[in-house]
């Protein structure tokens, strides 16, 4: 049963990573389509993140109420109707009406997937789980870049991935007996927590609000990194939009072996330690860009921030057990996933008007900030649990 609702789960994070590198990805033709400024993915890329931060908040009450395999089939089927949603959409307006129930539909699954395995499964897992995230994630840039080549739009993309979502959405209403069996299961650890705390009242254990900043800080060198620098390998380092979705796609690819191979090396080193070797890669990545060298290397920076970015969100997932509790990991996460998103809401746009009022090309220096940031918040949480 367990191994069961193991590969249900690889599959779910798969398409979990489906839709969340499209609008990075194909901006530049999305922009020219609907005829917006270049800050305007930003506020779609916020538009989303509010739906997301709403449904996080909310997650532990879903949990508590539905169960993890409710709440997951509900959000999957949201997230395939928006996305059916994107390929019809006429005007940008009706992109960002769609972009919320997507935001919505996504913080739920992810709260409750995590939160899951965290407690149920060994950190090999969360780290192998995690880069099938990113399997997803470079294939829809791919998907993508296929039809661009073939059709020369995008609509046709978000369809193919609305339909690949309403199939696991069949799946998982096929599979709804597997997991509330898992959690009733007896097993060395304890099942989900039976008592609901308010969000005020997780913020009062200690080292809460540092896991909660924490991840505003991950999600402002990710997030930022996968919206943008498509755009800065066009208007920076003149590639065309097809090469620059293929250099996105390869930043999601080292991501996603980075965890495959931090699911291996979980066996010898710790969450924590797995954390401190993801900074450092993704400091050498940022410098790479800094240095004045051929655009070539500007595809290998980005792909060395997204090796260094591996590892350093599924340790800090598995370790929120260890820190709070299994009792309070559920509320702990859901906060975490809030402030992944309120990260994801504010500094890519915020990076957006720092391009339009200097130049794309500031953004090594603005990812190099926050991994300093990130890299302080960690080591003081690491003293405080």
């Amino acid at each position: 049963m367990a191994i069961l609702l193991l590969i249900l789960i690889y599959v779910a994070f798969i398409s979990l990573g489906l839709p969340d590198t499209l609008v990075g990805a194909i901006w530049p033709l999305m922009q020219s389509d609907f005829n917006v400024p270049l800050w305007a993915a930003g506020l779609l890329s916020m538009i989303t993140a509010i739906g997301t931060i709403v449904s996080s908040l909310l997650s532990s009450r879903f949990l508590f109420y539905l169960g993890t395999g409710k709440t997951i089939l509900f959000s999957v089927l949201m997230t395939a109707i928006a996305l059916y949603g994107f390929s019809i959409t006429e005007n940008f307006l009706q992109l960002c009406l769609w972009a919320f129930p997507l935001g919505v539909g996504a913080g739920a699954i992810d709260v409750a997937l995590n939160n899951f395995v965290a407690l149920y499964y060994k950190a090999k897992h969360m780290n192998w789980l995690h880069s099938f995230w990113g399997i997803g994630a470079t294939t829809g840039p791919f998907i993508m870049a296929l039809v661009i080549g073939a059709e020369g739009h995008w609509q046709s993309g978000y369809q193919i991935i609305s339909f690949l979502q309403l199939g696991l959405t069949l799946l998982l209403l096929l599979s709804l007996p597997l997991w509330k069996t898992m959690e009733l299961a007896p097993s060395k650890r304890e099942p989900l927590q039976k008592k609901l705390l308010s969000n005020r009242e997780t913020l009062r254990l200690n080292g809460a609000f540092l896991s909660l900043i924490f991840f505003v800080g991950y999600a402002s060198i990710e997030i930022t990194t996968g919206l943008w620098s498509g755009t800065y390998l066009v208007k920076k380092s003149g590639f065309s939009s097809e090469e620059a979705a293929f250099g996105v796609s390869l930043m999601f690819a080292f991501i996603t072996f980075g965890r495959f191979l931090s699911g291996f090396l979980t066996a010898f080193y710790s969450n924590r330690q797995m954390i401190r070797f993801g900074l450092a890669v993704s400091v050498i990545g940022v410098f790479v860009l800094l240095l004045p060298l051929s655009s070539f290397f500007d595809f290998i920076g980005i792909i060395l921030i997204g090796f260094g970015c591996a590892p350093i969100y599924p340790a800090m997932l598995h370790e929120t057990p260890k820190r709070f509790g299994v009792e309070n990991s559920q509320n702990v996460i859901g906060l975490g996933m809030a402030g992944f998103y309120v990260g994801a809401l504010s500094m890519p746009p915020a990076f957006g008007v720092i391009a339009d009022l200097t130049a794309i090309s500031y953004l090594p220096v603005f990812l190099i900030f926050f991994i300093i940031f990130l890299f302080v918040v960690s080591e003081k949480l690491n003293r405080l649990t």
